[in-house]
């Protein structure tokens, strides 16, 4: 290591007790995408969201044929306290949204939806297809 770039490394190092801690560089305020993990078996779909943050009763689920559509809307606490101020933000508030296409349509009728620590789980049974059927002629 030369004395530059251990001169440098010592500036960086100080330089980090004398910025404010809340002073980042993400400025962006786009929300993360509702993040999900698809599990398949040979009649049905297991489907885990991430959703913390969000109260079951905030949360909207939507099939339509193989498509599935999850809403879910998180609330922001008004409350401070006397004295206090928000120096920084973010967690995102506002509505969250997901959509995302299956290999089969879903039989809506016995889907299956949990939510439990943050965490939504569905249970999505396949539709059964319309077996073709031979007609005999008379």
């Amino acid at each position: 290591m030369n004395y530059l770039t251990r001169h440098d490394s010592l500036d960086d190092f100080f330089r980090g007790f004398f910025v404010r801690p809340v002073a980042m560089e993400r400025t962006t305020t786009e929300a993360a995408p509702v993040k999900i993990d698809v599990r398949e078996q040979e009649d049905q779909y297991y489907v885990q969201a991430e959703l913390p943050g969000v109260k079951r009763e905030d949360i909207q689920i939507h099939v339509d044929g193989a498509t599935v559509s999850l809403t879910a809307e998180r609330h922001q606490e008004k409350e401070l306290r006397e004295g206090e101020r928000v120096l920084r933000v973010e967690r995102h508030f506002g509505k969250l949204s997901r959509t995302f296409q299956l290999g089969q349509d879903i039989d809506e009728d016995r889907a299956i939806a949990k939510f439990a620590d943050g965490v939504l789980q569905l249970t999505l049974p396949k539709k059964i297809a319309a077996q073709a059927k031979r007609i005999t002629i008379q």
